[in-house]
């Protein structure tokens, strides 16, 4: 009965719920759970989360088999886009390894951090309105949503400390393939002018034609929010540089 119902569930996803498995089969909720405790000792099935399984391929060693982090990540919560540093590091806009996969949702989450077989997660929630510039890819044989690239450096202008600052940022702006209209139109979109000061001035260090708005408010904003406050002002777009960018490479 076990196998046939692991088959039954699979054949749907390698992922279920207490709530499908109970809609499916109808067996009393206690029951149930004991039947799911029993599948997890012989290691038929691994709890993800509270009322969350992975179902385990026959002929895996248990406790070793695992999947995609971004296949993973897109289970845990739905709609979903992996983002920011791990999508930096998808393009390999950034030599910096994230030990944590993060992940973008409009959709409540009650934790945002969590480890799921031995990998950290972060989710990330978003207006809906800042939730878009979004492309599929085929991961293990499952559509993954993943941040484009403008998207991703946006995002990271947007929240630098979910991309290991704005070094990371100002590296990933080097690459050639960015569509620099598409920046500014993203960085308009997501509605956050500490996005399109830190832009324009990354890319007017680096010799990036851009077409954005000055700051409208005389008030200063940290080029870095995730370092001390401290640095010279940069008049033309009301920022505080408070890091040392080194752009030695021009755009030209």
């Amino acid at each position: 009965m076990t196998i046939e119902i692991l088959k039954s569930m699979a054949r749907e996803n390698q992922v279920f719920s207490f709530a499908q498995l109970y809609q499916k089969t109808h067996i009393k909720k206690d029951a149930l759970s004991v039947i799911l405790s029993r599948m997890e000792e012989k290691g038929f099935i691994e709890r993800i989360e509270r009322g969350k399984y992975l179902i385990i391929p026959l002929g895996s060693e248990k406790g070793k088999y695992t999947l995609h982090e971004f296949v993973m990540a897109s289970y845990l919560v739905e709609p979903c886009a992996i983002s920011y540093w791990s999508a930096l590091h998808h393009y390999g806009l950034t030599e910096q390894i994230p030990n944590t996969v993060f992940v973008q949702t409009p959709a409540r989450k009650k934790k945002s951090r969590m480890e799921v077989l031995g990998v950290k997660y972060q989710i990330v929630r978003v207006k809906d309105t800042k939730f878009f510039g979004i492309r599929k890819e085929w991961i293990e044989e499952t559509p993954i949503g993943i941040t484009d690239k403008e998207k991703t450096v946006i995002d990271c202008l947007d929240k630098p400390h979910l991309a290991g600052g704005i070094i990371e940022v100002a590296k990933a702006l080097k690459d050639r393939t960015l569509d620099h209209s598409k920046l500014c139109e993203y960085a308009l979109k997501i509605d956050n002018f500490a996005v399109v000061r830190r832009l324009g001035y990354l890319c007017g260090q680096m010799g990036i034609p851009v077409n954005l708005p000055h700051p409208p408010s005389k008030k200063y904003l940290l080029l870095d929010p995730t370092m001390p406050a401290k640095g010279k002002n940069d008049p033309e777009w009301r920022l505080v540089i408070n890091q040392d960018i080194l752009l030695t490479e021009s755009l030209e």
